[in-house]
This record gives C-alpha cells, structure tokens and sequence, in this order.
C-alpha cells in the first residue's frame, strides 16, 4: 500500500469516527431542555413523583431538582441571585414575594396569563392569590396553601357544654373558662406559643389594623385597633387560659395535648398529619379543627421564574403543569400540603378528610400581611414585644410604642426609597 493509499484510509477513518460520533451524541438542537427547580423540604423530594409524566408530555424538557432545606432556602437564594446563578424556576415562601421581587429576581407572569381561561385564575383562593401580586402584577402562583385555625380536643369541649365548636369569640372564651376549671394549676385552656407572631397580628387584622402606615413607612401598632387586639392577646395569658411558654418550653406538645394539658391549639395544616402520627390512639378520634372567628392568615409557597433564566418557556411549561389541579391532588396524597386550586379539593383523598374541610373554610377569609421585604423582620420584633408583655417585663403601652420605634428602623431605606421616587 502507498503513502498516500494509507493518508486517504485514515482521512476516511477519521470521518467515520466522527460521523458515528455525532450520531450517537445527536446535535445541540436534538439534546433535551434542563430546567433547574429548586424546591424546599419535603415538596423537594415529593415533587419528583410528578415529573416522570411530565417529561414524557414534554419529550424535549428534563427537569433537575434541587432539594433545599427551609432552614437555609432563604439564604442560599439570596447567594444565588447575588453569583447570578438562580435556578430557572424555584419555591419560595409567599411572604418572601416582595423582597425577591425589590431584588428584580423573578420575571411577572402577566403576559403568560393572559393565555389562561379566567375561570383557572379565579380557581385560586382570593386571599393567597393576592399575596403573589404586588404593585398590580402577578410574580408567582401558589403552590400549596396555609392558614391558622383551632385545633381542639372536642371530648373535653363536649364535657364543659360545647357539643359544636363555639362561632365567636366570646363563645371561646367562655368555652376556655369553662375548660381551665377541668384541671389544676397545670392545666390551661389553650397553648400560644410566646415566640409565634401569628396570633396577635391574626387578631388585629380581625380588628381592622393595617399594622403600617403611610404607604407601609412607618409602624402602626399603637392604632387603638391594634392595641385593642393586643389586649385581648395579653388577657389570654393573664386570666390563666395560656401557659406563659414558648415552643422550646414544651416539652412534647402532641404528649401535652393528648394529656389534656390543654385543649384548644391554634396551628396550620401541617399537624392535620403530626396529630394522626403523634397522638395515641386512644385520643384519636377525640379531636377536631374549627375556623377561626373571622380572617386569618394568608400563608404557603408559591413558584416563581427566574427574571434572568435563559429557560423560562420551559420552567413556564413545569409551573403550568404543577398548577393543574389533577397536580395538586396528587402532591396533597404525597406530602399533605393543601391545594391552592379550588377544584382540586374535590379529589376523594382530601374531600373525605374531614380535618381538612375547616381549613377550606378558613381560606375563604384570610390576609396577606404588608407586602414589603422587611416584613419578616418585623414580624419577629411583634413576636419579641408580644412576649416582653406577656412576662411584664413591660407595659402594653410601653411595648407598643417600643415595637413603633424598632420597626420605624426597619423601614427607614424605605422611606429614603420612596422620598427618592424609587422602588423599595
């Protein structure tokens, strides 16, 4: 064989390799899409069951999750929008909304809407819908919902006279005098954890607070409509009806339940599962939920678009698909979060759970809270005065004033924002 006989064999060779190269890897425009979701806790892990059906509607889209712990999903966004390296679609707490949107981190959905039917929208519970708007623009859909309500031992209601859960306050407090009287010193009516804001700030949303004033400037928990609120909280305590403990002083709260330490508890859907798991049998059949008496509080997660995701058509496709109702049935039965379409609280799993049907009504009427990024801040200074109260360790004038002062800080480059004509 000649020199160049053997130059052209291997010139061949070579063009074979690379024509079965590429056949075997297929071109750029054959590879599938990779959509980057990041998810929290257990929705994290959950979430994959739903997506093998995905995929296979979607044949040109592959989904890689990423499960993130609560503990450290607000943090590890915040470093991912900071390195420019967010995930295409992603979870977050609805009272994260307006920080991440003051951060210009999520793309509005809007223009995408417009395709839906109104009937889909309208699907949404009002309330936790709202939460997900901000400045008339619509940055997330929610994913699955949360309120507060009572659970209560509804054996030891019928004893002290209360057959059905009372419709007022009054008929609860008279319910809770009623219940202190079954026990002795160790025994309370209801448990309010000190270091949960949840229900002073629930009770004056009933009363008509607005928290914040002046365009969310400034504090506002000295308006008599919040002190009003706040008194009636402190008399819960001071009447002996709630043991003066926070979360970590408990020992085991579904043991003290069960015990009968207390009997009415205000909590979210979460413990309709731990109270299934935790509580004895012998008590299992002896509690209930029951609506709270007026507005509580719009809560949950919601699922938003990276604003700088070079994928967001194909992250679009995989929050359709999850917002489906048929969807959101399904993840009830894997992780007993509560849908946020109506329709799909039609589904046997949940219409048949009987704990579940006080949380829809609940849903019916609930808040958001301030729409701002500071909120979580100040949702913790409520919960740190609350307690200074509690323990009179300072009057209720005292504390209101002083919660004014601290969140008047909070809010000072927001008012600084608004005097410069810019978006805080």
């Amino acid at each position: 064989m000649s020199i160049g006989t053997g130059r052209q064999l291997f010139r061949l060779s070579l063009c074979l390799f690379a024509a079965l190269w590429l056949i075997g890897c297929g071109s750029a425009a054959d590879r599938p899409i990779v959509v980057e979701f990041w998810a929290m806790g257990q929705e994290g892990e959950q979430v994959r069951a739903l997506l093998p059906e995905f995929e296979r509607r979607y044949p040109d889209i592959r989904v890689r999750v990423q499960q993130i712990p609560w503990s450290a999903a607000h943090e590890k966004l915040l470093t991912a929008y900071a390195g420019d390296a967010m995930p295409d679609l992603f979870q977050l707490g609805n009272t994260w909304i307006p920080e991440f949107v003051a951060l210009r981190a999520l793309a509005p959905l809007d223009a995408r809407l417009k395709t839906w039917p109104t009937v889909a929208l309208a699907d949404y519970f009002p309330g936790i819908l709202a939460t997900n708007r901000l400045d008339r623009q619509t940055w997330a859909l929610p994913w699955y919902v949360d309120t507060r309500l009572f659970f209560y031992r509804s054996d030891l209601l019928a004893k002290v006279g209360f057959t059905e859960p009372p419709a007022t306050w009054d008929d609860w407090l008279q319910a809770m005098a009623r219940l202190k009287t079954l026990g002795g010193a160790e025994r309370y009516a209801i448990l309010l954890p000190m270091n949960e804001w949840q229900l002073p700030v629930i009770l004056a949303l009933q009363q008509g607070a607005t928290l914040l004033r002046d365009r969310n400037r400034y504090g506002h928990f000295q308006d008599p409509r919040f002190r009003e609120a706040f008194v009636f909280y402190l008399s819960l305590f001071d009447e002996g009806l709630a043991p003066p403990v926070s979360h970590g002083q408990m020992a085991n709260i579904y043991q003290e339940f069960a015990n009968g330490a207390f009997a009415v508890y205000v909590s979210g859907p979460w413990n309709i599962g731990e109270f299934g798991r935790r509580l004895p049998a012998t008590v299992q059949n002896q509690w209930m939920t029951a609506a709270l008496p007026g507005v509580s509080l719009a809560g949950g997660a919601s699922l938003a678009l990276s604003r700088t995701s070079p994928r967001q058509d194909a992250a679009w496709k995989l929050l359709e698909y999850l917002a489906q109702p048929e969807q959101q049935a399904r993840f009830y039965q894997l992780t007993g979060d509560l849908p946020a379409r109506q329709s799909a609280w039609s589904a046997p799993a949940l219409a048949s759970n009987r704990y579940a049907q006080a949380f829809r009504q609940q849903l019916q009427h609930v808040q958001p809270t301030p729409p701002i990024p500071e909120w979580e801040r100040i949702a913790n200074r409520i919960a740190y005065y609350a307690e200074l109260a509690v323990r009179r360790e300072m009057s209720i004038d005292e504390a209101l004033a002083a919660l004014d002062r601290d969140v008047d800080r909070i809010l000072e480059k927001r008012r600084w924002l608004l005097a410069q004509s810019l978006t805080p």
